[in-house]
């Protein structure tokens, strides 16, 4: 087995290629001035830079950062259609796996929630048998998402969309009876308004739509029979709180304080739940 020797084959002190040494090559790094194979060059502003310049050069440069101090994404919105991926195929689940499985594994309900509190976040990924029901969540959620998911960042978009789903789980558990039962992206999609209206006002927007949506959509919570209006309440005033924290942190420690800020709103929905929970009666955790 031969052993192939630097620049093998080629004139004496021909330059050849740092990470390739066999490669001879005339081609020099404009910024290291190190010979640099075809495989190695990439193109740059003037010339060609070799691939440990570029990545060191984007290893240092610093991150684009959205308006609200996300990472800027370029792109479709992933977060969200994520999220709309997950429902859809939960709600497809749910027609084809008999007996009403994944209905009864994941839905939420008051009484579960000691036992089970994962049902909290999880009911918000479930809709009901109706198509109209996951079909206009899933329409306010690409609408909203491609608002809201670029100006936040996909990580902070993430992080509003699941604590407004549990706050409203907290808003069903805090108001409504312990046997009641729950499912559907409401909560997570009005607390995406919520959001939306504090983005809007921030940067000095008009909000008169977005309250007519509120308003309407507010309204069909009392209108239509079987909408819990508890869940859209409480993912409603999570989604404005965290959306607060985001907008109006300082600049000096922001992300210390747009994460401490949501943590402290999931600490008061945990604080919410546990209070709620110690009044049940025995019967109803056992």
């Amino acid at each position: 087995m031969s052993i192939p020797h630097p620049g093998a084959g080629a004139p004496a002190n021909a330059p050849v290629c740092p990470r390739h040494p066999e490669r001879v090559s005339y081609v020099s790094c404009q910024r290291c001035g190190r010979p640099t194979c075809p495989e190695c060059q990439r193109s740059a502003a003037v010339g060609v830079q070799c691939v440990d310049c570029v990545r060191e050069t984007a290893r240092t440069m610093p991150a684009r950062r959205t308006i609200f101090g996300g990472a800027v994404r370029a792109g479709r919105p992933v977060v969200t259609l994520t999220m709309m991926a997950i429902c859809v195929a939960a709600y497809v689940l749910d027609l084809v796996i008999p007996n009403g499985f994944v209905f009864q594994t994941f839905a939420y309900a008051p009484f579960l929630t000691e036992s089970e509190p994962w049902r909290m976040v999880t009911s918000a990924f479930l809709h009901s048998t109706n198509i109209m029901h996951i079909g206009f969540n899933m329409y306010a959620l690409w609408i909203l998402g491609q608002a809201l998911e670029p100006a936040f960042g996909r990580a902070r978009f993430l992080a509003v969309y699941i604590i407004s789903a549990l706050a409203g789980s907290v808003g069903v558990l805090l108001m409504t009876p312990v046997d009641t039962t729950v499912v559907g992206a409401s909560g997570a999609i009005f607390g995406l308004f919520g959001a939306l209206f504090v983005v809007q006002r921030k940067r000095g927007g008009d909000l008169r739509s977005i309250i007519v949506l509120l308003v309407i959509n507010a309204a069909l919570g009392f209108i239509i029979p079987g909408i819990a209006w508890q869940a859209h309440l409480g993912g409603l005033i999570a989604g404005a709180l965290c959306a607060a924290v985001l907008a109006y942190a300082p600049r000096r420690n922001r992300a210390l304080v747009q994460w401490g800020g949501m943590a402290a709103v999931v600490l008061l929905m945990v604080g919410l739940t546990l209070y709620k929970v110690s009044t049940f009666p025995a019967y109803v955790l056992y």
